[in-house]
């Protein structure tokens, strides 16, 4: 039996609703899926730092069992971390639209000068999927993410990622470069968006078959029908 740990990604929420899909999925064959809130004690005071702890702080839970961490867009980011540094614990990666560079799209849109101001005024205000609203993060998050490295990480783990081509926040293209790189992974890119909801069903059956679950999932083809094999 696995223990498995989802990482929701930035301004979402533990209750998020990929989340909640693979709770539920995980349930069905009887394994308790683990989801720490980053949004705790506060959003505003958020670091990747804070991030990785909160994941550490859920493994002696798992006593001896393996854990699988499901990381989505920068929960990703920072299951990757959790992985380099617990290798012996962490047994393989479900990635999300995974931002593996913390300076990618999103930040590409504030700019060298909207950096500069974020610097400057010590916030930034974003707006929170979980809450609904307008919230400020501190510029600590980006100053403390910058200790932290994915682009460069050569992970132990089997790792499997679900990308989608219409992806606005994480860039499907350096994902694809990223994962052709590293021969534990296994990308598979989908006609999707960010947030890939119309692809739940496609990824849980994936998911299922890398975890070596089984119990009636439909023998599926090794690719999405709307997308093509990675090369």
């Amino acid at each position: 039996m696995i223990d498995v740990i989802y990482l929701h990604g930035f301004a979402s929420s533990a209750g998020s609703s990929k989340a909640t899909w693979f709770k539920a999925r995980f349930a069905e064959h009887g394994i308790v899926q683990r989801t720490p809130d980053f949004n705790l004690p506060d959003f505003s005071s958020l670091t990747i730092t804070r991030m990785i702890e909160q994941v550490e702080a859920e493994l002696p839970a798992t006593g001896q069992r393996p854990v699988v961490l499901i990381g989505s867009s920068l929960g990703a980011f920072v299951a990757v971390q959790v992985a380099l540094r617990q290798s012996g614990k962490v047994d393989r990666l479900v990635l999300l639209a995974p931002a593996l560079d913390f300076s990618g799209n999103r930040l590409r849109d504030l700019g060298d000068r909207g950096i500069d101001e974020w610097r400057r005024t010590g916030e930034l205000n974003v707006f929170h999927y979980g809450f609904g609203r307008m919230v400020p993060v501190r510029y600590a998050l980006f100053e403390d993410a910058q200790r932290y490295d994915a682009m460069s990480a050569r992970l132990p783990q089997p790792t499997l990622i679900f990308q989608g081509r219409q992806d606005a926040a994480v860039d499907a293209g350096m994902v694809e470069r990223w994962a052709k790189a590293r021969p534990g992974v296994d990308l598979r890119l989908l006609d999707d968006d960010h947030q890939l909801l119309a692809s739940l069903e496609y990824i849980w059956r994936e998911t299922a078959r890398f975890l070596g679950l089984g119990g009636g999932a439909t023998p599926a083809p090794s690719h999405p029908p709307d997308a093509a094999p990675r090369a």
